[in-house]
């Protein structure tokens, strides 16, 4: 009995410690979602009515699943002091939720990257096309540092000025890693946190059993 209480401990405060981690780290997935969402560059480049929207929907992936992993952490918490099979088993289920809706955003950064990126160069060669001189091109030039397109070069544009296809590319490219990254290394991360719930649900199990 003695051992069954003094190894139920060990993995209770193991537990506790993990979702005092994992509530960071929600804190850190929300926070970063949120950059993303409102980073002022980014959204000078999409804040139009007629801009693809698809990037937006791993920031909104982020944000969500932040939100409920630090939610989670604080229940996750509670079942461990507490030793409650109830919470710690919901703590389980929502850990996979969250679990598959981290990897659906890495995978979404990382196998979308492509079709984000030109639909962007689309929406900018369309935008472009109808007028090189609207604020919307005019915030494509600031932010990325280009100018014109690969077959439309500016005119007056200093000669290591790239177009801005290619601006658009290395800029996206950057924050859809950041999505792929951050999703997939924090649901590595939850894995632990499912088999230490599982086993103090079964340490509790096996002690009141032997109770």
């Amino acid at each position: 009995m003695g051992k069954v209480e003094g190894g139920m401990k060990c993995v209770k405060y193991l537990l506790f410690i993990f979702n005092f981690i994992f509530w960071l780290m929600g804190s850190f997935v929300l926070a970063v979602g949120l950059w993303l969402r409102f980073d002022p560059e980014t959204v000078s480049l999409l804040d139009d009515k007629d801009a693809p929207y698809t990037f937006f929907l791993g920031v909104y992936i982020l944000i969500g699943a932040g939100s409920l992993i630090m939610l989670v952490g604080f229940f996750g918490c509670c079942g461990a002091v507490r030793e409650s099979q109830c919470l710690l088993g919901s703590f389980f289920a929502c850990l996979l939720i969250i679990f598959g809706a981290e990897v659906a955003a890495g995978v979404f950064g990382f196998i979308n990257k492509d079709k984000i990126i030109d639909d962007v160069q689309s929406f900018y060669k369309k935008t472009y096309n109808e007028n090189s001189n609207s604020t919307v091109i005019l915030s494509y030039y600031k932010v990325l540092n280009c100018c014109g397109t690969s077959s439309s070069p500016c005119d007056d544009a200093e000669t290591n000025t790239k177009n801005c296809e290619q601006g658009i590319e290395d800029f996206f490219n950057s924050k859809l890693f950041i999505i792929g990254y951050v999703g997939i290394g924090i649901a590595g991360v939850m894995i632990i946190g499912m088999i230490f719930s599982m086993v103090l649900c079964c340490a509790i199990r096996n002690s009141r059993e032997v109770l």
